[in-house]
């Protein structure tokens, strides 16, 4: 899928639920925002029909840290495939944002050479079922080890003290997959999502918790070399036998 001679420098991530509204444009947008500021220039690979995450960077100011955006989701006649999805040479960071009803060959060609594959879920009995099913499939489907340690989930629109939140984060711990941030339910993302902005980019006093979060998953992601440094050196360990088979039965769903 793409055509770069830095590949192997690429921390290429995935934001990956095929359950449509569970905040994978809002993750790619402000996860895309907050490297820009470091000054470094991004890629955003939109993948979504809706093309939400194409429409972010069209309102985006000239005047703000540049973010590269390829339009996946749309086919023209005129260039071939690689030429749509090709990413600049210079690229250190692709933000791959996934359609939803992701297939089987589409989920293993969107996680193929990825550094990092992100699960964005919602506190609801719905979500909580479609996060299951689409963890299961990158176990099982896309043959993403537990060893290599590059996937991991992030709470999104969260509300604490709440039973739904409960209920939620006791589905995370039971997976063994590491909870990276508990993103709130607040304005702030659907503002910044309106402007073009990220949260990193607005009034510091009023999204401080938000930027948190966010830099709490920037800092996971960065630490991709690392981590599969050390997969490499694990790889003789023994891989648990039918984790993910085992999700359905150990979950257990209650009321949101």
């Amino acid at each position: 899928m793409l055509i770069t001679p830095r590949q192997n420098k690429l921390n290429k991530i995935v934001i990956l639920n095929p359950k449509g509204g569970c905040g994978k444009s809002t993750l790619a947008t402000n996860l895309a925002a907050c490297y820009a500021t470091r000054g470094t220039t991004p890629a955003i690979m939109d993948y979504d029909p809706q093309g939400s995450t194409t429409g972010w960077l069209a309102r985006r100011s000239d005047e703000l840290p540049a973010i590269h955006g390829i339009a996946a989701y749309k086919k023209s006649m005129q260039a071939t495939r690689s030429w749509q999805l090709r990413v600049p040479s210079e690229t250190e960071t692709l933000i791959i944002d996934s359609p939803a009803s992701v297939d089987h060959d589409d989920l293993r060609e969107l996680t193929r050479d990825s550094t990092s594959i992100l699960v964005p879920v919602l506190p609801s009995s719905m979500d909580i079922h479609a996060a299951s099913r689409c963890i299961a499939d990158l176990l099982l489907v896309a043959k993403v080890d537990r060893r290599d340690r590059k996937l991991a989930v992030v709470a999104n629109r969260t509300r604490k003290n709440t039973k739904s939140f409960a209920t939620l984060m006791r589905f995370l711990d039971s997976l063994g997959i590491p909870i990276i941030a508990v993103l709130r339910d607040t304005q702030n993302f659907v503002r910044s999502a309106e402007q073009g902005l990220g949260v990193c980019e607005m009034q510091p006093s009023r999204v401080k918790p938000d930027v948190e979060q966010i830099e709490k998953i920037a800092s996971w992601l960065d630490a991709w070399p690392q981590r599969r440094r050390e997969s490499n050196s694990t790889t003789s360990i023994e891989k648990p036998p039918s984790a993910a088979r085992s999700l359905f039965r150990r979950t257990h769903f209650g009321s949101a």
